[in-house]
């Protein structure tokens, strides 16, 4: 069994930025897509980014291009988001999330094809 932990959330001023961390007890050779997401009340879950274990490929959603980048140590079992530029819009709970399934396209945007989620951490962006 996978348990990853999220850490790093907070509260951010507009325009901010934050790194969350993503701590897992271990990504096996299976679990090719790491990714994150974020649910803010109300609204359906939404994925932000994706890195593919296998290779180190990295995929994104169009509303955090240019602005989140996701990383990997494979050594610390941790993957990062560093958020930049951050709205207050994007106040939500992000969750790290894990998938026995190569990313690709858009295939990692969707949330059923993770197996391993963890507590999410609450991001606040606000003055």
């Amino acid at each position: 069994q996978v348990q990853t932990v999220e850490s790093g959330g907070g509260l951010v001023q507009p325009g901010g930025s934050l790194r969350l961390s993503c701590a897992a007890s271990q990504f096996t050779r299976n679990l090719y897509a790491i990714a994150w997401f974020r649910q803010a009340p109300g609204k359906e879950r939404e994925g932000l980014s994706c890195i593919s274990s296998n290779d180190g490929i990295t995929y994104y959603a169009d509303s955090v291009k240019g602005r989140f980048t996701i990383s990997r140590d494979n050594a610390k079992n941790t993957v990062y988001l560093q958020m930049n530029s951050l709205k207050p819009e994007e106040t939500a709970v992000y969750y790290c999330a894990a998938g026995g399934f190569y990313p690709g396209g858009s295939n990692w945007y969707h949330s059923g094809r993770y197996n391993y989620w963890g507590q999410g951490t609450q991001v606040t962006v606000s003055s």
